[in-house]
């Protein structure tokens, strides 16, 4: 086996310290379901602040990323859904939290751009609305589309079922929500799973996310699915 190509297993811990003030992260999950609970956890403990997040939703404030938004470590979201968190809305309504609202299909498509290398893609979702304000309108063929540019991060935190030591991922129910998508768009991903197994034990037609996007690994740890009250 290839040195080169064993992904690190690294602790929590050590993934958020590529999480540096002011980066952009992107983070798998829809609602409670495949979010990286303890990547999460401990970004949260960090402390880390100036955060661009990219997310489907934000939970609610007392669970996952949800809770980086209500500490006041986000300064901008970028999501297609808040509204379980109310801190989200408080805080943009006060002036302290920049909010960019997607269509959900239009969000992940962006996600999509961005790990493919494209410089946008048309769409008729929101057109006429306050959805296409600021951006590009075109005609094509007499119907109008929104030109929507690519979504990119510095880190990605993802959640997935297995992993093998080259980093090449399973996934499980509502895992395989944004998760395997954020993995090709951000410069350093890391996923976190329920365990780790040797090259050669997962079956290559189950592997969704292939390693050569993984960066390393870490284990859930005992706080998956924790929430505070």
């Amino acid at each position: 086996m290839s040195r080169k190509i064993v992904k690190p297993v690294i602790s929590a811990q050590e993934a958020v310290g590529r999480v540096k003030p002011g980066s952009s992260i992107m983070v798998g999950g829809f609602n409670y379901g495949g979010i990286p609970y303890s990547l999460v956890e401990a970004l949260v403990a960090a402390g880390v602040n100036d955060l661009t997040l990219i997310a489907n939703d934000t939970a609610y404030e007392n669970v996952g990323h949800g809770r980086l938004v209500a500490n006041g470590q986000v300064k901008k979201v970028i999501a297609s859904h808040v509204g379980l968190n109310k801190k989200t809305g408080q805080l943009f309504h006060d002036g302290q939290l920049e909010l960019e609202l997607c269509p959900q299909g239009t969000f992940v498509e962006r996600i999509r751009a961005g790990g493919f290398g494209l410089g946008g893609f048309l769409t008729p979702t929101g057109v006429g609305t306050v959805v296409e304000e600021g951006k590009q309108v075109l005609e094509v063929k007499g119907r109008k589309y929104i030109l929507e540019l690519p979504l990119r991060a510095d880190v990605a935190f993802i959640r997935a079922h297995r992993a093998d030591r080259h980093g090449n991922l399973t996934f499980f129910g509502t895992n395989r929500n944004f998760n395997p998508t954020m993995a090709m768009a951000a410069d350093y991903v890391v996923a976190e799973v329920d365990s780790i197994l040797e090259v050669g034990e997962i079956d290559p037609n189950d592997v969704v996310t292939p390693g050569i996007l993984i960066d390393a690994l870490v284990v859930k740890g005992d706080n998956y699915y924790a929430a505070r009250t």
